[in-house]
């Protein structure tokens, strides 16, 4: 007799993610820290958003570079408040 909420055993293992989709998101996650950190003197509005869509895109991705991925998010947000500060203050472009 079966318990409720007791299935099948899976065939496929839950986490079956590839080693090449873990190292894409590293990557995109790291290049999106290179490019908010560089939007922060360079045309943070252009940039900026940019780099934070790719570091959410990494963040979905997930796998072993998860945490690499948030630090991303959280400093693509903190450099476009920067950003945007330092260029109105500097009376430099936004875009």
């Amino acid at each position: 007799m079966r318990r409720a909420g007791e299935g099948r055993a899976l065939s496929v293992p839950s986490d079956a993610r590839s080693p090449a989709t873990e190292a894409i998101a590293g990557l995109m996650a790291s290049a999106a820290l290179f490019v908010s950190l560089v939007g922060v003197v360079h045309r943070p509005a252009r940039v900026i958003p940019a780099a934070m869509l790719v570091a959410l895109v990494a963040a979905a991705l997930g796998g072993r570079h998860q945490r690499l991925a948030a630090l991303a998010v959280a400093v693509a947000a903190v450099c476009f408040v920067a950003g945007m500060t330092i260029a109105v203050a500097t009376q430099r472009p936004l875009y």
